[in-house]
């Protein structure tokens, strides 16, 4: 017998791995917002801290807690999706939070037009220095170019979008190969095949802790990265083609290939030689790339010494 569902409610799926330091804040971010017809499905995912007694202090009927063995965060979400009452489908993290108006505001993208199956909004980085926390409002990737977008990177952080549950379904929820880059590999299968719409505003925030973060191992996060890429590619070959082979190692390779640069540039040389051996196996870049790609091959210490001659020979030729 099918569940009776609300056709407004958005169901909101909150994964919660010992977050009890940051969990109260990403809760009442919800509980608070203008949309009424929500419910919070929090996966306690297998936490050794204080997180259900933090949980417990909140009496909303609207919340529910279902606790399991640590199983990651794609599983987490994927038993919140078989859960979940609403038509409408959000993830919070449970160290995030939104705007009072985030939901409503995704909710009207998503009911005024029929035909599209994800509202995306802006979001703000907060906790980093450098100018990296100004909010920033995405552009119209319903465009030409939406295809190459997607598949060179993820677009948006996961709590920024809403989507239709039946896009979701389509596309079999989170692919629990993926302990990282999970969130552009579901992105990415489901925006490549529906139309989707910007709300021009800024209504998700995005905290940055002390502390390790999921993305703080730049090698596997790059390596995932690609594997998902690739992943979706071997799904859609009508894809490749219409690309070609040329555009499709960019959009790939090319794209692991920034990254190896990125760690070089703010000397993370150990990272940097992962990726740029991997970026060598597949015969991507130039002459000027495999110039400095190639010393990976040799040990840390004689790479890192390369490194230092090239980098006093070029502060001598810049004085």
């Amino acid at each position: 017998m099918s569940r009776e569902r609300h056709p407004d409610l958005i169901s909101v799926i909150m994964p919660c791995y010992n977050a009890g330091k940051n969990i109260v804040d990403s809760v009442k971010s919800v509980l608070q917002q203008t949309h009424q017809a929500i419910e919070l499905i929090v996966i306690n995912d297998g936490s050794s801290d204080d997180s259900l007694e933090v949980l417990g202090t909140f009496e909303d009927p609207r919340i529910k807690i279902v606790t399991q063995s640590n199983q990651g965060v794609c599983a987490a979400r994927n038993r919140g999706l078989a859960m979940a009452q609403g038509e409408y489908i959000a993830f919070l993290d449970a160290d995030d939070t939104w705007a009072p108006t985030a939901l409503e505001q995704l909710f009207l993208g998503l009911h005024t037009r029929p035909d599209v199956a994800l509202a995306y909004c802006g979001w703000q980085n907060v906790g980093l220095d450098n100018g990296r926390g100004k909010p920033f409002i995405p552009p119209d990737y319903e465009t030409p170019d939406k295809l190459s977008l997607w598949i060179q990177n993820c677009r948006w952080p996961i709590h920024a979008a809403l989507t239709r549950r039946n896009a979701i379904q389509s596309v079999g929820g989170f692919d629990a190969r993926y302990p990282t880059s999970e969130d552009f590999l579901l992105w990415l299968r489901i925006v490549t095949n529906n139309k989707i719409i910007r709300v021009p505003e800024v209504l998700a925030f995005y905290y940055h802790h002390e502390g390790p973060r999921a993305t703080d191992d730049q090698v596997r996060l790059a390596l995932n990265h690609l594997s998902a890429q690739w992943t979706y590619l071997h799904e859609n070959s009508d894809v490749r083609k219409t690309l070609g082979r040329s555009k499709t190692r960019e959009l790939t390779f090319g794209v692991l290939l920034k990254r190896g640069y990125n760690c070089y540039w703010q000397g993370d040389l150990i990272s940097a030689r992962s990726i740029f051996r991997r970026v060598m196996m597949a015969g991507y870049g130039d002459l000027k790339d495999w110039k400095r790609m190639l010393p990976a091959f040799l040990p840390l210490t004689i790479h890192k010494r390369l490194v230092n001659v090239a980098s006093t020979a070029t502060t001598d030729i810049e004085r």
